[in-house]
């Protein structure tokens, strides 16, 4: 990452952490290093002097800070390694590795014995591996039985618990209460039919410009824009279900309905819903540092991925035709490669193909439902690197090497990188500066010219793309246009 002070000042001051990690900035006045989240008081620029890893901070003779403590950071540095394996193991083990596996399972995953997982894990958080499962499984519970009319015995099944006996005995044990008396105290109890979960988020949020963004795009069948409401099916792990998006009239929350069926991921459920809708952001940071540019959109954000590889096949198939053409090819790629999936809502009926899907299709296959052949090259190319752990196309993975290895797949240029890395990663300085809505945007053709204008957007030039491409929309100039890139032209805004 390019460590240009001003770029590392301004993702200092926002406190967003998607830049944990990224940079440390080291403090010459208190000879302390933080990392960008610090809590404690911003310093002045003239203070600040900016390292890509805690062990430059270190070299230099700054100690660590003890607030914000720097090791804890997803860094790349040696001295955060033990913090980095710590944390991939809590992710997993809230996506549940340990309902559907054993400890083994989960530290062969990781390419480590089960006998350091757990030291790691204990000495990071001071619990076991097993106790934050039981953790999460019991919260989880809690939840289902105040606010659901779910059964307690499929409660403690979609809990991730193996029987209601073990369930009622550590449930007792932690809260000193039985689940069915905790019931009886609840005041108000949702429908069995769904299940409720609301998300905040930080004023201002232009809602109808999200949806407008995503309805075009949505994959029939998968995905549906109903007026103010979102639609999707879900596939997470063996889990199946449906979920409705909508925004609450009067908090500042996004109000998510939530198939029953998909209880048990509903914390994984959640987070990808965040991701999709942009809801960590915090638009003071951004809205003053675009200025003018963000002026008359101050609520807009950037449209993330509920699912990586889904948007990143998407992207792919947008890089020939319009918004519209490609939203047909989704839907023939779903239809082919997907599955179908029976809901009580008639728009969703189907479910998005997997990577392994994908990866083991034959580019015959996409010829002959209208998908040129370099094309079906890159979108099966892509599904083996996603399979094959070696590409992540999720918020959190390197910007630097993702962005790398999408470019390394014949067909995937520039553009494409970034815009996956804009929506897939959620990387706020995403910048896909060959796209000819910018290029018309900021009166430019040349990229060297086009990259120096947005170096005073840096580090929100994600956005920046986001009131470009909508100052277009505003003069209706949504137009077809030929993309640089060996997979040939695509569609503005695409």
């Amino acid at each position: 990452m390019n460590l240009e002070p001003d770029f590392c000042y301004q993702a200092l001051r926002s406190h967003d952490a998607r830049f944990d990690g990224v940079f440390f900035v080291a403090v010459r006045t208190t000879r302390i290093y933080c990392r960008p989240i610090c809590p404690a008081r911003v310093p002045r620029f003239e203070s600040c002097t900016f390292y890509p890893s805690a062990a430059a901070a270190e070299k230099d003779g700054y100690r660590p800070c003890l607030r914000c403590r720097p090791e804890l950071a997803p860094g790349n540095a040696s001295v955060d390694a033990v913090s980095r394996m710590a944390a991939l193991a809590m992710n997993r083990i809230e996506d549940g590795a340990l309902t559907e596996g054993s400890i083994e399972d989960l530290a062969a995953s990781m390419g480590i014995s089960a006998r350091h997982l757990r030291r790691v894990v204990e000495s990071e958080f001071g619990v076991s591996p097993i106790q934050i499962a039981q953790t999460q499984r019991l919260l989880l519970a809690k939840r289902l039985l105040t606010d659901t009319n779910l059964p307690v015995t499929e409660i403690a099944l979609a809990s991730g618990f193996s029987s209601l006996r073990r369930f009622n005995a550590l449930f007792l044990e932690r809260y000193r209460m039985n689940p069915t008396n905790l019931r009886k105290t609840a005041k108000h109890k949702r429908p069995v039919d769904y299940l409720i979960c609301e998300l905040a988020y930080k004023q201002p949020f232009d809602w109808h410009a999200m949806l407008n963004f995503l309805k075009p795009r949505a994959c029939p069948g998968v995905e549906s824009v109903t007026g103010d409401t979102y639609l999707r099916t879900v596939s997470i792990g063996k889990h199946r279900g449906w979920l409705k998006v909508e925004k609450s009239n009067n908090r500042h929350t996004l109000v998510v309905s939530i198939s029953p069926s998909l209880a048990p991921v509903l914390l994984q459920v959640a987070a990808r819903v965040k991701r999709l809708f942009d809801l960590h952001l915090n638009p003071a940071s951004v809205i003053d540092h675009l200025g003018e540019l963000a002026k008359s959109n101050p609520g807009l954000r950037v449209p993330g991925a509920f699912d990586g590889f889904e948007l990143a096949v998407r992207a792919l198939l947008g890089q020939v035709v319009s918004v519209k053409a490609a939203t047909t090819l989704a839907s023939r790629v779903t239809k082919s490669f997907g599955e179908e999936f029976e809901t009580l809502i008639p728009e969703l009926v189907a479910l998005s193909p997997s990577a392994k899907v994908i990866a083991n299709a034959k580019i015959e296959e996409f010829v002959s439902i209208g998908i040129p052949a370099p094309r079906a090259s890159a979108i099966v190319g892509m599904a083996r690197l996603v399979e094959h752990g070696e590409l992540e196309l999720e918020p959190g993975s390197d910007y630097d090497r993702t962005v790398a290895t999408l470019k390394s797949i014949a067909g995937i240029g520039d553009w494409t990188a970034e815009y996956i890395a804009m929506r897939c990663l959620a990387w706020p300085d995403a910048f896909p500066y060959s796209d000819l809505g910018i290029k018309k945007a900021l009166s430019m053709t040349k990229a060297k010219a086009l990259i120096q204008a947005a170096e005073k957007w840096r580090p929100w030039r994600s956005y920046a793309t986001m009131h470009l491409w909508k100052t277009l929309e505003k003069n209706d100039e949504a137009v077809l246009y030929i993309l640089p890139e060996p997979c040939g032209p695509v569609s503005v805004n695409e």
